[in-house]
């Protein structure tokens, strides 16, 4: 009985809202745009998390020619790329942290 009556107060709720007789609860949520990244500035966070251009590009899922291209200038990173580049920047342990990168221990 307990869902009928929570789906019969949320009913009721929006039939007054619709009458102006109740507030609704608002959320603004904004989204950063998304960061341009200069050759230097991709090798620096490359550098920071310790990862050479092979296991950035594993890490990044694009081709080592892309991470290349991008610290060269011959390319530019886009789209999700730049987020997990500024999260990486924020954070140079992001790679571990977030189970992407996997460090296994030596014998």
């Amino acid at each position: 009985m307990r869902l009928f009556d929570d789906i019969k107060t949320g009913l009721e709720q929006a039939i007054e809202y619709e009458k102006g007789k109740l507030n609704a609860r608002t959320t603004i949520l904004t989204v950063a745009p998304v960061e341009r990244f200069r050759p230097d500035e991709i090798r620096l966070i490359r550098n920071r998390t310790g990862l050479t251009q092979i296991m950035f590009a594993r890490y990044m899922g694009v081709s080592v020619k892309t991470v290349e291209a991008w610290e060269a200038g011959r390319n530019h990173p886009e789209g999700a790329a730049c987020r997990l580049l500024s999260m990486t920047r924020s954070d140079p342990a992001f790679p571990q942290k977030s189970g992407i990168v996997t460090v296994a221990a030596r014998r």
